[in-house]
């Protein structure tokens, strides 16, 4: 395997990693799907997680903005090279680049704004369930992408 398919796998690997231990968290608001808010309890334990994750963590928190970084600039080279099959750079641009994308224009925030206990009760039960969602997403996207760089190694 060429270090730069190494480095893929190992960035992918990371980023699924940090959101199963986001996930950990954001599947709380599934035990209370019926209720339009969810428990103050499950609100300050998400909030209070989110709250260490993207505020007081610094300047770990940026280990992962980093590791996306790596990994689009890897995918960058990689295509530039031109010894990866075509598919399989377009198919990981596409995978990564959507959840990174969502990860930086939206998840972040609504983060950061529920780790700091924004808004009432309704508004953090929306931030809540729209993090796990999109959580979710770019779990999907990141096993995903795996899966591709597996096959074309």
């Amino acid at each position: 395997m060429d270090p730069g398919a190494l480095l893929l796998t190992a960035c992918g690997g990371f980023l699924l990693a940090v959101l199963w231990m986001d996930l950990i968290f954001d599947v709380q608001v599934l035990r209370h799907r019926e209720r339009v808010e969810l428990p103050d309890s499950v609100l300050a334990s998400i909030a209070s997680y989110y709250h260490r994750a993207t505020t007081t963590s610094r300047p770990m928190s940026y280990l992962i903005a980093l590791v996306m970084v790596v990994l689009l600039g890897t995918l960058g080279f990689q295509a530039m090279r031109g010894n990866d099959a075509s598919w399989s750079i377009i198919a990981s641009a596409v995978l990564s680049g959507f959840a990174v994308l969502l990860a930086l224009l939206r998840t972040v925030t609504h983060a950061v704004r529920l780790g700091n206990r924004v808004g009432g009760p309704a508004e953090q039960t929306r931030l809540a369930r729209a993090i796990f969602r999109d959580h979710a997403v770019c779990l999907g996207c990141m096993i995903a992408f795996l899966v591709v760089r597996i096959v074309a190694a």
